[in-house]
């Protein structure tokens, strides 16, 4: 009777240890693989489990449930994670919720659908965030400017925005490149789609498409942009009604005295700017810091801003990182000058040093939208022809997290208070 007792007992205690939660640790020792761990979070809201942002517990850890193919999911992909009772859950979680801890819970509710806004025939590696997105196996769109045109953007919940000119200057690669095969070729295709969709210039045409992705924005809608198509985007915008292309752009002569009739109100992020007229040169306007920056590589990083994880949940899920201290990285649009953003843009990451943000949010109408300076975070100074990074030798890439916190972002609700 009293082995049957033991064996009851037993049996009781190994039920009430058993594991009821999965936790992906985002902490520097303890994750192997911090991009996949996004993915792995993604998959589980994409198969409708539960799913919690820890924000600042152990580098913005995921709180998921226990389930055999969750763990397998793990398995297969390489992503270190740890299996937790209802009681260190609990436990966990009531460290999150005190008033002292600079800390909070964010249910996860919904993956959102996902569009990259990038032409036609553009392979993973041409764009950062279409590698990190196929590295961490989350599903995307890509779209172009026919399914913008057509509202198509009404079936997504986030837009990142390829490396696109959207001032209609191909990229003001004309001084380097206008006799290199491959502009003269995309020159052509982008007058031939123009045409195809009834407009007389490619500048008029992106110009449409920049409308459209900010209606899409203020209507609710994430946006996310990197390197040239941060800028590019904002100048179109405040250049709305005024030639600024020079007749190699777009075969008649800019407007005189173009600058005075930018209105920087239509802007998203930047102020004040001066438009570089020379088509020769390799910039858009004096927003971009590459040309004005005197930092070395081996000392260039940029630190990421501390907000309060209960008060600032946006700012503070933008920033989840194992590092403050982020590597720098080039671009066409390297990074911003303070000066010239707009007072309402949060800057999320800055090198103060150099007088330059790195990382810049904001809020227009009902939805959001975060620039970020910067071609690849892996790779300090991609040129034309580089080869492409490989993310498995980056699986732990601060810079390339900054990129999968926007992508969760749309998912993110603010945990209720508890009365």
């Amino acid at each position: 009777m009293t082995k049957r007792y033991l064996c009851m007992l037993f049996f009781l205690i190994s039920l009430s240890v058993k594991a009821s939660f999965i936790l992906l640790p985002m902490d520097e020792t303890t994750q192997q693989n911090h991009l996949k761990a996004y993915g792995i979070t993604y998959w589980c809201l994409d198969k409708n489990y539960k799913a919690s942002w820890l924000l600042n517990y152990r580098g913005g850890s995921f709180l998921l449930p226990d389930a055999p193919e969750i763990r397998k999911e793990c398995q297969i992909r390489g992503v270190s994670f740890e299996l937790l009772t209802d009681g260190q859950a609990n436990t966990i979680l009531d460290e999150i919720s005190s008033p002292s801890q600079n800390m909070e819970t964010v249910i996860l509710e919904k993956a959102p659908k996902i569009a990259v806004y990038t032409p036609k025939g553009k392979q993973p590696w041409d764009d950062a965030v279409t590698l990190v997105l196929t590295y961490a196996e989350i599903p995307f769109t890509p779209i172009y400017d026919e399914e913008v045109l057509s509202d198509g953007l009404l079936l997504y919940d986030w837009l990142h925005l390829h490396h696109e000119d959207f001032t209609g200057q191909y990229g003001k690669f004309f001084g380097a490149y206008k006799n290199a095969p491959w502009y003269i070729e995309q020159k052509k295709e982008a007058e031939a789609l123009a045409a195809k969709l009834g407009y007389k210039k490619v500048s008029e045409e992106k110009l449409a498409v920049t409308k459209k992705i900010r209606d899409f924005v203020i209507g609710g809608g994430f946006m996310f942009a990197m390197c040239s198509a941060t800028d590019s985007f904002d100048i179109a915008l405040a250049a709305d009604g005024v030639d600024i292309c020079e007749p190699m752009f777009d075969g008649d002569a800019s407007e005189g005295n173009y600058q005075s009739k930018i209105d920087y109100t239509k802007s998203f992020a930047f102020k004040d700017y001066i438009l570089e007229r020379r088509p020769e040169k390799y910039e858009f306007s004096d927003i971009d810091m590459t040309e004005k920056r005197i930092i070395p590589m081996e000392k260039d990083y940029f630190t990421l801003m501390e907000f309060s994880a209960k008060w600032d949940p946006i700012p503070s899920m933008l920033c989840q990182n194992h590092t403050q201290l982020v590597k720098g990285f080039m671009g066409q649009s390297t990074s911003f000058d303070r000066n010239l953003i707009k007072s309402n843009i949060l800057i999320l990451g800055e090198n103060l040093l150099n007088g330059e943000a790195r990382y810049i949010h904001g809020q227009k109408g009902k939805g959001m939208f975060t620039f970020y300076g910067g071609h690849d975070p892996e790779d300090y100074r991609h040129q034309v022809g580089d080869d492409p990074t490989v993310l498995d030798l980056h699986p732990t890439s601060p810079g390339y997290r900054l990129i999968l916190n926007n992508v969760l972002f749309p998912a993110a609700r603010k945990k209720k208070q508890k009365t």
